[in-house]
């Protein structure tokens, strides 16, 4: 699936780290989920208002599709929206571009599939409900496949 950039209205800038790099100069690959992690945290901050301390959510699974590389003199930003919401888990999609002559280009996309969690339980329970309508309002009700 192609993504366009329009979709989406939450963006934020990933910093590239010197250790981020490997031998042959551009961002190593396992480093990439790092960044969607950091575009995640900074999603459900900004956009759902979870107090993370709170409002636990796993990762259960992910998706890379590396389509250019990223060196470390490159710009970043990631893209970020919720594309399917459950009563559990929600899947979120994240576009990382680089700044180039011609304008962004897309690098890297992923899918994750997030679960929400109970610790002290030891079992999923379901999203919680203010952020999961914040979500649900920010990213446009008819891009949101609402499984519920």
């Amino acid at each position: 699936m192609a993504e366009k950039l329009t979709d989406y209205k939450y963006k934020t800038d990933i910093a590239i780290r010197f250790s981020d790099i490997d031998g042959v100069g551009h961002v190593n690959n396992a480093v990439y989920l790092t960044y969607f992690e950091v575009a995640r945290f900074n999603y459900w901050r900004d956009v759902a208002h979870w107090n993370l301390k709170e409002a636990w959510i796993l990762v259960g699974r992910s998706e890379v599709n590396y389509l250019k590389p990223v060196m470390i003199e490159d710009k970043l930003m990631c893209y970020v929206r919720v594309i399917r919401i459950g009563n559990s888990s929600f899947d979120v999609m994240h576009v990382l571009t680089k700044q180039t002559e011609k304008g962004e280009e897309i690098c890297t996309t992923c899918k994750t599939v997030c679960i929400s969690y109970d610790y002290k339980e030891g079992k999923s329970i379901p999203i919680p409900k203010e952020g999961r309508q914040k979500m649900i309002d920010y990213d446009e009700p008819r891009l949101i496949l609402n499984t519920n």
